[in-house]
């Protein structure tokens, strides 16, 4: 059995290898117990986060790049194997700025934490949520005095509920708020006394609505949900709703093509009613509100906001960015190799 397990390991190298001109990540995991192997080539997507300075003139909201981008890369992060970090969610508590977000893994994404005293210098902190399943897209909110989390958890085929114990790093599971349905990056948004859910489908086709009194639920779904249907440039999340005191802001991922084009920009629509009975929007004059830039850091596209006041009419916000790796780069067992 022991030759057999190691014939399985190297020919499951061999066969990495073979395939390592293809620029796509392969995953593999034997039955019997062989160590977990991946791949992704040169082409490979490799997220990092910035944060940028937000405007709201009118009805345009414009982002501003600033120096000393990405604040945040796999490489800052030292408790576990990272390949990329993403999905960045921003909140301040107690005077002090955090971030939470998607860390890839060997097998799996986990979540996060970084904080700020500023909003601009970061220091990471440590993995704050982990699960047997993959988790990415933790979306982190307040409502009344207690901090909430709501990581994409398709993986689970549910939609699940975190609470703060002991914020910002003590999560514990309270309930699968939608259970066994597949929805992707889900995003609250408390308003007028409810608590609103925007939440995609997988194939990035449909957006849906649900709204409750209270994180626990029960969550009811809009009678109009989907509200954007059949339409992969429009409809899947890309960060928290931005509520600036008179306008309201949802950010969608353009999604039309997988692959190269797979989270080249970011659009932006207001939201002019949001009602039990009515939900309507209509896009922002200026998108798409961020994009690929062509070098650096994020030279093949961006795909997430979340924003935060800092007072007297000023914003940031923590986005991410892909560049191509140029690298290939393996996992074997919980070690991660880069080969230029």
């Amino acid at each position: 059995m022991r030759r057999k397990r190691l014939r399985t390991a190297i020919l499951s190298l061999f066969l990495i290898s073979a395939l390592s001109l293809s620029g796509v990540m392969i995953v593999y995991r034997a039955n019997i117990d062989v160590p977990y192997l991946c791949y992704s080539g040169p082409a490979e997507g490799l997220w990092s986060i910035g944060i940028y300075d937000l405007d709201v003139n009118g009805r345009s909201i414009t982002l501003h790049t600033r120096q000393g981008n990405p604040i945040l890369t796999a490489a800052d992060v030292r408790d576990v194997p990272a390949r990329f970090v993403a999905d960045p969610f921003l909140i301040q508590a107690k005077g002090t700025y955090y971030l939470f977000f998607e860390v890839l893994g060997v097998d799996r994404g986990v979540i996060g934490m970084a904080a700020s005293g500023d909003g601009y210098r970061w220091r990471y902190e440590r993995i704050v949520l982990d699960e047997p399943f993959h988790l990415s897209y933790p979306n982190v909110f307040q409502w009344k005095e207690d901090y909430y989390l709501i990581p994409e958890s398709v993986a689970a085929n549910s939609v699940r509920l975190y609470k703060a114990m002991h914020f910002p790093d003590g999560w514990q599971f309270v309930k699968p708020i939608i259970a066994d349905r597949a929805l992707v990056d889900s995003t609250v948004l408390a308003h007028q006394g409810l608590l609103w859910l925007f939440s995609s489908s997988p194939d990035n086709q449909n957006l849906y609505l649900f709204h409750a009194d209270r994180p626990e639920g029960p969550w009811h779904e809009h009678p109009g949900s989907p509200i954007v249907k059949g339409n992969t440039r429009d409809a899947r999340q890309a960060g928290g709703i931005l509520d600036t005191g008179e306008r309201l802001i949802r950010f969608a991922q353009d999604s039309q093509a997988m692959g190269e084009k797979y989270g080249k920009a970011v659009r932006g629509f207001e939201i002019v009613t949001l009602t039990p009975e009515e939900y309507r929007e209509r896009p922002l004059e200026n998108n798409p509100l961020l994009k690929e830039s062509g070098a650096g850091w994020n030279a093949t596209g961006m795909h997430h906001v979340s924003a935060w006041p800092l007072g007297r009419g000023r914003w940031i916000a923590a986005v991410d960015g892909k560049r191509r790796s140029g690298q290939h780069i393996f996992c074997l067992g919980k070690v991660i190799f880069r080969v230029p």
